[in-house]
């Protein structure tokens, strides 16, 4: 079990930064992939990029060069650094996990797709005006 909670989101001009966070409770919160997802009103979740247990990283197109995920398993904690914001960029954004085994991963995918995760927090409003 891991419980998820991001904060981090609000209102900002284009170009401007974020820097969104998601805390997780649970055990072993090193063992866990961990992936960003974003949904805008009346539209499917869609994916915005992922960080396995060894760091490896992952992103959609549409934010490479523009966001980074990161993690600090010190502090079971999850990152996102938004830079050069654009209006299309608004959603709530949600942060999701699922527990892998290490020795398991070698040589598989990032996960891309909202299925392939197990726990899911709340979600938090970026709002992104010209």
């Amino acid at each position: 079990q891991v419980q998820l909670v991001e904060s981090g989101g609000g209102a900002v001009q284009a170009g401007d930064s974020l820097r969104l966070s998601c805390a997780a409770s649970g055990r072993t919160f090193s063992n866990y992939a961990m992936g960003w997802f974003l949904q805008a009103p009346g539209k499917e979740r869609e994916f915005v990029g992922a960080i396995g247990w060894s760091g490896s990283t992952i992103y959609a197109d549409s934010v490479k060069g523009r966001f980074t995920i990161s993690r600090d398993n010190a502090k079971n904690t999850v990152y996102l650094q938004m830079n050069s914001l654009k209006p299309e960029d608004t959603a709530v954004y949600f942060c999701a996990a699922v527990p892998v085994v290490p020795l398991r991963e070698v040589g598989r995918p990032l996960r891309r797709k909202p299925d392939e995760y197990d726990y899911w927090g709340q979600g938090t409003q970026v709002t992104v005006s010209s």
